[in-house]
């Protein structure tokens, strides 16, 4: 497995608040049209391989999903093709609902 670190709600709210950070949602289109984490950019998962190389090298990247699987394997893909600060939102969009955050359209 290739190195990515975990981030939970507030780490993302930190990570928004002091780094110039790329959200991006692998969730499917039917679960994205129930809403989204603001500022998000929606990448399937299964179409990361062809966006990788679009990736920014120079700012960190959190992935989510609907709860956490499939952005852990986003994170150690995208790790694995040398992308240095990844993170994966622990329980995804559920997490972020759980904590009272709003979803918005992306």
């Amino acid at each position: 497995m290739y190195g990515f670190k975990e981030v939970d709600v507030q780490g993302l709210e930190e990570l928004k608040a002091n780094s110039n950070c790329m959200l991006i949602d692998v969730r499917t289109d039917a679960e994205v049209s129930r809403g989204g984490i603001e500022g998000a950019v929606h990448i399937p998962l299964h179409l990361l391989p062809l966006k990788a190389q679009d990736l920014p090298s120079d700012r960190p990247i959190v992935f989510y999903c609907q709860s956490g699987g499939r952005s852990a394997q986003a994170c150690s893909f995208v790790a694995s093709k040398g992308v240095g600060e990844v993170y994966n939102l622990q329980g995804g969009i559920m997490g972020w609902i759980r904590s009272g955050k709003p979803l918005t359209s992306i």
